[in-house]
């Protein structure tokens, strides 16, 4: 396909550019149970992650008024400490806890990916993240963005359209000249529905071994790559 129109890829992060299972899996059974967060991590990590939708849904539907990710991950968490009866926990431990969000890290192939696409493409965030969150994970995990951006400067989340079309406005560029990169079709579908294009990347241990969605791409998704630097490839980045 041509994608000489292309301008800048904007990238999906939670289980596309990070793994966020394995490092919430590992900082929890290394850190935290010493705290007395004594739980089944792999099992935590998921239902930690699982409430994300239903909490972004019931901001949508008015129930909850919007907040941002952090502010929707602590609601998931009071709410998973009181029902694995974990006490003991101050304040301060609980806002560090919820701040593992911050410190996830990256696939191997993600910063040698990047940097080859970055010699083309401006290459830029677009996560339901909110900005500190995705600043402190660049930070922590080597992360070269070129620009952070995020749902929370629309005030949506994804895969809302406007989430797409203020990211688009934010670069100076037409929606037909970003591609949205993800592991989720249901992210890719919604860039595409206002003009981007797509790539799909596979990252089919995204939600561990016995992962049974987002594992065969789209109809509609323009490329589809096992991972950042055969992304580049498929894009005639050398």
């Amino acid at each position: 396909m041509d994608f000489s129109e292309v301008k800048a890829l904007t990238f999906d992060i939670f289980g596309t550019v990070v793994d966020w299972r394995g490092s919430i899996i590992s900082e929890g059974e290394n850190v935290w149970t010493d705290k007395g967060v004594d739980v089944d991590w792999p099992e935590f990590a998921d239902r930690w992650r699982g409430g994300y939708g239903p909490s972004m849904q019931r901001v949508r539907t008015g129930e909850l008024p919007w907040m941002n990710i952090d502010a929707l991950h602590r609601l998931i968490l009071d709410d998973l400490l009181e029902q694995y009866q974990v006490a003991g926990l101050s304040e301060a431990d609980k806002v560090q806890l919820n701040k593992v969000w911050h410190r996830l890290n990256p696939w191997p192939d993600v910063a040698s990916g990047l940097a080859r696409l970055r010699k083309r493409f401006v290459v830029a965030s677009l996560s339901n993240g909110n900005v500190a969150l995705l600043v402190n994970m660049a930070r922590h995990g080597g992360l070269c963005w070129d620009c952070v951006l995020s749902a929370e400067l629309a005030g949506h989340y994804k895969p809302d359209p406007e989430v797409y079309q203020t990211a688009a406005a934010l670069l100076g560029l037409e929606p037909r000249e970003v591609m949205m990169v993800a592991a989720h079709n249901g992210d890719l579908k919604g860039s595409k529905a206002v003009g981007f294009r797509t790539a799909f990347v596979h990252r089919p241990r995204e939600f561990g071994p016995e992962q049974k969605t987002d594992l065969v791409p789209g109809p509609s998704v323009d490329v589809v790559a096992n991972d950042f630097n055969l992304l580049a490839d498929r894009l005639g980045i050398p």
